[in-house]
């Protein structure tokens, strides 16, 4: 699912910060350019398939869903679709399998979102509410605020990955807001600001245009409270092609490898000296994250965060331009 949070990032336990938000923007803020027919649900019955999606970081890739070579060769490679329609924004496709429940998107295929059953974490693919249910599962008492600009999107969410679970209280007071509009509007914020704003922004499978410019993220980083951060999924070495963007011709993660992201250098003008990044594992997609604000301390961050993300935030680097 494609919907905008805003959240603290934070060198301190989420339990000490109260009454504070965090955006998550996951949504595109226009249509595609190809608009697809308003709800028009196909006339599949549930089947059962050979899934050829493509993940989120490559589209020149063919591949299958996590798991997916171990079942073939074990000779069970079917996968069940238990959803598929078109809305104005997206071709809605969800697959589930014995082990997990896939959520694809637009005519790319992408897999935005996995649902594992038996296990909390999935390294990537956190859309359709899901990046949400693992905040909160691990910080119950954040309060988290999404727009997501597709509401058919939001219903099938819903029902096939346990959103309308987070949309109420934890015992700890926290919750998942959903908002059905343009995460990128003026409108999309709270009383005081957000204590920070996690971007998820894709169209079609590419990194939307806005998220180019100096002037968008200056107006993002408006609605954020004093010292809160922005944490951007920036796609790929180009971020021209898919939410993981083409794969770069040289795959070695330099110092200066983020200068081939468009994103990331329109983000390291806008904030020189207070932006950060970080490049994702082969296997979790290789797409770039930026985040904003003075560099933090790796080891006291690591040292309040669950295990697998403690020694993931350590990858983080300083970005300056030339």
């Amino acid at each position: 699912m494609a919907m905008p949070m805003s959240l603290q990032i934070s060198m301190n336990p989420p339990s000490s910060l109260p009454n504070q938000h965090l955006a998550l923007h996951f949504s595109s803020p226009q249509p595609h350019s190809h608009l697809l027919p308003f709800m028009r649900r196909k006339s599949r019955p549930r089947t059962r398939l050979r899934l050829p999606c493509t993940p989120r970081r490559a589209l020149e890739e063919p591949a299958m869903p996590p798991g997916s070579a171990a079942a073939e060769e074990d000779g069970d490679a079917s996968f069940s679709v238990v959803a598929a329609l078109q809305s104005q924004y997206n071709e809605i496709v969800v697959v589930d399998t014995p082990e997990s429940r896939f959520l694809l998107l637009d005519s790319t295929q992408n897999i935005h979102s996995l649902l594992n059953k038996e296990q909390k974490w999935t390294g990537s693919y956190w859309g359709g509410g899901t990046a949400a249910q693992l905040m909160l599962q691990s910080w119950p008492s954040l309060q988290l605020e999404s727009w997501e600009i597709d509401g058919i999107l939001i219903d099938i969410a819903r029902e096939y990955f346990g959103l309308s679970g987070l949309e109420r209280p934890t015992e700890a007071g926290g919750f998942l807001s959903v908002h059905i509009g343009d995460a990128l509007s003026q409108s999309a914020t709270v009383p005081g600001g957000f204590a920070g704003i996690i971007v998820d922004l894709f169209c079609d499978g590419k990194i939307l245009p806005q998220l180019k410019e100096v002037s968008t993220w200056l107006d993002i980083n408006k609605k954020l409270m004093p010292n809160g951060r922005i944490m951007v999924n920036c796609g790929g070495a180009h971020a021209e092609v898919s939410n993981g963007g083409e794969r770069p011709t040289n795959t070695s993660v330099s110092n200066g490898s983020w200068l081939q992201n468009s994103t990331i250098k329109a983000l390291c003008q806008a904030f020189p000296n207070e932006l950060s990044w970080k490049r994702m594992a082969e296997q979790e997609s290789e797409n770039y994250l930026a985040l904003t604000g003075p560099p933090p301390d790796l080891n006291t961050w690591s040292a309040v965060l669950p295990s697998p993300l403690s020694s993931n935030v350590k990858h983080w680097k300083p970005c300056k331009l030339a």
